[in-house]
């Protein structure tokens, strides 16, 4: 079965599904995350952390907006393009989120969270290129999620260093 690149002709409310399995994907990789986070609110407290560290309650809304942005994202490039090049990269930077939270806040491996969230940042990046190929827009709402993660790399890399 050969995918298609051609742009979907899809109808009306068969493009709000898709948007709903995108959202439920992204939904996924989030809850994986909580459930890396659950129980852990006194560890995670208890970790030197550098002065510049966000209160805790700041990381929900913030992973809420920036989940809807990736969702809402990978939707509009679908609409071009169909499953595409860029919407595996999409997938691979997905399935390294849902992956970071359950390595730095379970298994409190830092160093190894680190690792794996400067491989995320690249994948973002890779994606943020593709996208930007097929709809601006796409890309663009990328932008704060990939600053995010930027900044969650920089306090990983120093939570790691303050701690080990």
């Amino acid at each position: 079965m050969e995918i298609s690149r051609e742009a979907p002709t899809a109808s009306g409310r068969r493009q709000w599904w898709v948007l709903a399995g995108f959202a439920a994907a992204v939904f996924v990789a989030a809850a994986i995350g909580g459930l890396g986070v659950q129980g852990t609110t006194d560890e995670y407290a208890s970790l030197r952390q550098p002065d510049w560290a966000p209160p805790s309650w700041l990381f929900g809304p913030v992973w809420s907006l920036l989940y809807a942005l990736i969702a809402v994202a990978g939707w509009l490039v679908w609409r071009r393009v169909g499953f595409s090049p860029a919407l595996w990269a999409w997938t691979a930077q997905l399935v390294l989120n849902a992956i970071w939270t359950p390595l730095f806040f379970g298994a409190g491996q830092y160093g190894l969270a680190f690792a794996e969230i400067v491989l995320m940042w690249l994948a973002i990046g890779l994606t943020v290129v593709l996208f930007a190929r097929v709809s601006r827009v796409a890309a663009a709402l990328l932008l704060p999620y990939w600053a995010w993660v930027t900044f969650a790399a920089a306090l990983n890399l120093s939570i790691w260093q303050l701690n080990s």
